[in-house]
């Protein structure tokens, strides 16, 4: 009976550490190729900007922000299922990305800097197979990139926000409004 008892505390001690073990699924890595398989062959990643994770949409479901370089995105849009968004210049009037990514950027660094958020589903969040919904921000000139709550009308939401490259070196934010994402400049710098 000793012996039984022992043995069944044995199994049991071997079996708990594998309850504790994120599936497969959860184990994915933002990289070059998640980015590709996402949204198309055109776009890598910056590799000296770490993707944010955060809840954007407030829905509950992580989210995840990645700094990439991509010429053009409009040709992978369709067959990525990604939605391709210009907060930026939006906010100064014109913000049709059909037109605006055709805009060429005066300073050689800022060609091509763009935004990416896969909005998570389910209880694998960004990691999902099909992910809630894809957004490609263009023309958002930024430096670095975090993702912090922001205060709006009232309200406590999640933002990106962007500390600008050029010569001004601004901050900015961008934050979703439950139907696109918004430009909101801030000021000074964010040191």
């Amino acid at each position: 009976m000793r012996n039984v008892s022992f043995l069944l505390v044995f199994c049991a001690a071997l079996l708990v550490p594998s309850f504790g073990q994120a599936p497969a699924a959860l184990k994915i890595k933002v990289d070059n190729a998640y980015v590709q398989r996402q949204f198309g062959k055109e776009f890598t990643i910056i590799p000296d900007i770490e993707p944010m994770y955060g809840d954007l949409d407030g829905d509950g479901v992580e989210d995840v922000v990645i700094a990439a370089h991509c010429k053009n995105p409009l040709p992978e849009q369709a067959e990525h299922n990604f939605t391709v968004v210009d907060p930026y210049y939006e906010f100064y009037g014109f913000g049709d990305p059909k037109v605006t990514t055709t805009f060429s950027e005066a300073d050689p660094a800022l060609r091509g800097l763009m935004v990416l958020i896969v909005r998570g589903s389910g209880s694998d969040a960004w990691r999902s197979a099909t992910p809630k919904a894809k957004f490609v921000l263009v023309h958002v000139p930024f430096r670095s990139i975090t993702v912090k709550k922001m205060k709006l009308r009232k309200k406590m939401i999640e933002a990106i926000y962007v500390e600008e490259a050029g010569e001004t070196q601004e901050s900015s934010a961008v934050y979703f409004d439950g139907r696109t994402f918004r430009y909101v400049p801030m000021g000074g710098s964010m040191e």
